[in-house]
């Protein structure tokens, strides 16, 4: 059950940018399964991509057709098309042929997007089937649509919006994103789309999506698995003409791009709460490091280990699994006597050994909420870093292992 994840909020539409939602019963005949949005002509579009190396033909695709003006983005669920070589490619080349001949453009503007199972080739007819329903159903006020058409295995939609003023009038900036499992993102998260009206130079955004992936989707992870098909993008259609941001510089730059990360962090929080399984939202903060590395590495020490997401779930806390995780982490000349370390607001260690104030009671207490944070102070430096994971449970097992039958 999702962890303080509720109903979508209001989803304000983007001017110049429309979404459409259609079946092609790629896994299950009936579901919503094939989005298609649509940006306006002259349009700013970013991406950042998975770096797994079996990355998947439509991500291929992608990378390639992003330099080309493209105008529209291509969703199926259902299926990766990952693992499937060359057929795969001529699979994911067919569609984008396909839409683009229905709407009178060059087939690399259209930027194709898969998520599903891994190594079962697309059925491209299937997709070309469903493409004149999903322009037909073309609509500025279709997010929510779009939010449930590019679900897996999540248990909700996940969306975000947000308004702000720039230069007297109203901007927007509204996303959606899906994932639940295979979830270390190493650019972005399993798939996310964000738009706003806002004018923005392409390169300006580019840089901007980069820093606010960074800050947002590279910092969950839910079993530790970077997917084949991760994909964010980030479109400016320029409907709001009242500012144009052509560097990263100035108030208005920083408002939107303040926004923007905004909207990011929620839309990859969302999918930790919605983790296969999971039971437990877990922050992970980790202070006084000499770098940004050596922070991270401690922190996904920790959210990558079995045992204590383990202990998690159970409620159990047995923090020497913490200790240990923090040990291993690869942190060179690591002073553990200098190294404290809190669930929540109670020290259960101070100096590496346990600190004298520290119940049993009191730590099994926090172990039971819902939402945990746990803080390492390193006492080495001022860097700091947050991560954000979750337990590990019987149902992420099972969902896992009947995921193809």
């Amino acid at each position: 059950m999702p962890v303080g994840l509720g109903p979508l909020p209001v989803l304000h539409p983007v001017p110049g940018f429309r979404l459409g939602i259609a079946s092609a019963g790629i896994k299950r005949a009936g579901r919503k399964d094939v989005v298609i949005m649509e940006a306006a002509e002259g349009s700013s579009i970013a991406g950042v991509f998975t770096l797994n190396a079996f990355c998947a033909a439509p991500v291929t695709l992608c990378r390639q057709h992003l330099g080309q003006s493209p105008r529209y983005l291509l969703v199926n669920t259902g299926n990766a098309n990952a693992g499937t070589g060359n057929p795969g490619m001529q699979a994911a080349l067919k569609t984008c042929a396909a839409l683009a001949e229905l709407v009178g453009v060059d087939s690399k503007q259209v930027l194709p997007f898969s998520t599903g199972v891994i190594g079962e080739l697309l059925p491209a007819d299937k997709v070309i089937g469903a493409l004149p329903a999903a322009l037909e159903n073309l609509d500025e006020n279709n997010w929510a649509q779009a939010a449930e058409g590019i679900m897996t295995t999540d248990t909700l939609p996940k969306g975000v919006s947000r308004q702000i003023t720039l230069a007297g009038e109203t901007v927007t900036v509204t996303g959606i994103s899906k994932g639940a499992g295979m979830i270390k993102p190493n650019m972005a998260t399993m798939l996310g789309y964000i738009a706003t009206d806002a004018k923005v130079a392409q390169p300006v955004l580019q840089g901007l999506l980069r820093e606010a992936a960074d800050l947002s989707f590279n910092r969950i992870t839910i079993d530790g698995d970077t997917s084949t098909n991760d994909c964010c993008m980030l479109i400016a259609t320029g409907q709001t003409q009242a500012v144009e941001i052509t560097e990263a510089a100035g108030e208005d730059y920083t408002l939107l791009a303040d926004t923007i990360k905004a909207v990011m962090l929620e839309l990859a929080q969302a999918i930790v709460r919605d983790g296969e399984g999971a039971t437990k939202f877990v922050t992970v903060q980790v202070n006084g490091g000499n770098n940004r590395d050596e922070c991270l590495d401690v922190g996904y020490a920790i959210s990558h280990s079995p045992l204590i997401k383990t202990a998690l779930f159970a409620s159990d806390p047995n923090w020497g699994r913490i200790l240990a995780a923090v040990g291993r982490a690869g942190v060179p000349d690591l002073d553990v006597e200098k190294i404290d370390v809190y669930l929540d607001q109670a020290c259960i260690t101070r100096n590496g050994g346990r600190a004298e104030e520290y119940t049993e009671a009191q730590g099994a207490a926090i172990m039971a909420q819902a939402e945990i944070t746990i803080r390492i102070e390193l006492g080495r430096g001022e860097h700091s870093e947050t991560l954000w994971t979750t337990d590990l449970s019987h149902e992420y097992v099972r969902i896992n292992a009947e995921y193809r039958t």
